[in-house]
């Protein structure tokens, strides 16, 4: 018998695992079904893609060669489904054998009964016996997280909660407000019941992602420019903040998208399409924001499909484009003027490494930042670097890796 919610989860995995798809695309690719049924496919593919390394090696030992891709696929599924979701034993084997035989995988459907039900009867005593953070993240992620690794291993088990941005001097009834001025909401809030997001006096913004504006710190009509700047977050942020924003994005879908948040906020900016690395304003500005394109790695706990679809050799070519950036920014800048860089990256050659390299080349000198509501994220160098593993008791945020920088004047 079909069941609508492994169906979609079982289409959402081969996307994301045959075909490289983000989880999103996959979501959007999916035939119409019950919205119920759908946010129930998105949450059983999350909790496969966040423990697909111990699921794989619960399953090891019962198995006797590689199954197919689509066949392992439907055991993370089924065991997924009974380890961690707590789906009774008959319904998390009985729907995965029935998923086989409607994906015309019949012929696995005998060894999917046969290693399940070995799973419902030996794997949470194997699951006690497993370090699950470290069997969860890539070698290559692990060994680049350094001393922090275990912290945010563990923090991307669980789901995030939701987090919101407010116009000045609206608070959302029910939020938890946090240090940083965002409110937080619990894992699985629907935004569109957040009081106040529907009359536009909220969006959806990671407390980490509203540090890179705050520590631009632009005055009320100062001119600022907001680089790679869709969807419109920290634009969003900078013009509540009063300033005169000049929002540049090179991508039409997303300039669309960033252009309907700031209309739904009621809120002001200059937006030119273009590609910042290209583009020339006719003068230079005293305050740039440049939140470069990255690998996305401190977002993983929203996007958990990331960790498996990055590798590393897809760092060189971000990290020269965020070289680019840097050099494009620099230019517009007015002497004295002040150039935040931020990612929302956890990896080291996109945070400390560019502005290093940023410094040497053109030029610029870091400004040390300071965050009296988050000092265990300032680093020696004076940058700021958030992962997930902060704030535990409050649900983490984002990894996020922030530097200020300036430019400095003729007579300095």
């Amino acid at each position: 018998m079909s069941d609508p919610t492994r169906d979609a989860a079982f289409s959402l995995l081969q996307a994301v695992f045959t075909k490289s798809a983000s989880l999103d695309a996959a979501l959007d690719a999916l035939p119409a079904i019950e919205p119920r049924d759908r946010a129930a496919a998105h949450r059983l593919t999350a909790c496969v893609l966040r423990h697909a390394g111990t699921l794989d090696t619960v399953l090891e030992p019962f198995l006797r060669r590689e199954p197919p891709p689509a066949v392992r696929n439907i055991l993370r599924l089924g065991a997924a489904a009974f380890l961690f979701l707590d789906t009774p034993p008959h319904a998390a084997v009985g729907t995965a054998v029935d998923l086989a035989r409607s994906s015309k995988l019949e012929p696995f459907a005998g060894l999917i009964n046969a290693v399940l039900r070995k799973v419902v009867a030996q794997g949470p005593g194997v699951l006690e016996e497993l370090d699950m953070p470290r069997l969860d993240t890539p070698a290559w992620a692990w060994a680049s997280w350094g001393k922090d690794a275990r912290a945010i291993a563990e923090a991307h088990a669980h789901e995030a909660p939701l987090n919101i941005s407010a116009m000045p001097g609206f608070t959302p009834e029910g939020g938890e407000a946090l240090p940083t001025g965002s409110y937080r909401f619990p894992a699985g809030t629907a935004v569109a019941e957040v009081p106040g997001f529907a009359e536009g006096k909220a969006w959806v913004q990671d407390a980490a992602a509203t540090l890179p504006a705050k520590l631009l710190a632009p005055k009320p009509g100062e001119r600022v420019l907001d680089l790679c700047a869709a969807p419109g977050g920290k634009t969003a942020q900078l013009a509540a903040m009063g300033a005169q924003v000049t929002a540049v994005e090179r991508d039409k879908t997303r300039m669309a998208t960033l252009k309907g948040n700031l209309k739904r906020l009621n809120l002001a900016a200059e937006t030119v399409l273009a590609d910042a690395t290209k583009w020339h304003p006719a003068e230079q500005f005293q305050a740039i924001l440049l939140d470069a394109p990255c690998s996305a790695t401190g977002t993983a706990r929203r996007h958990p499909e990331l960790l498996h679809l990055r590798k590393p050799r897809d760092f060189a070519a971000v990290t020269a484009l965020q070289d680019k950036l840097l050099d494009a920014a620099a230019a517009m800048l007015a002497p004295g003027g002040r150039l935040i860089y931020a990612v929302c990256s956890l990896q080291p050659e996109e945070g400390a490494a560019r502005i290093d390299a940023a410094c040497a080349r053109l030029g610029l000198k870091r400004d040390p930042l300071t965050l009296p509501e988050l000092p265990e994220a300032v680093t020696s160098q004076g940058d700021v670097r958030t992962h997930p593993g902060m704030w535990t008791e409050r649900g983490g945020m984002d990894g996020f890796f922030i530097a200020r920088l300036v430019k400095p004047s003729a007579h300095d």
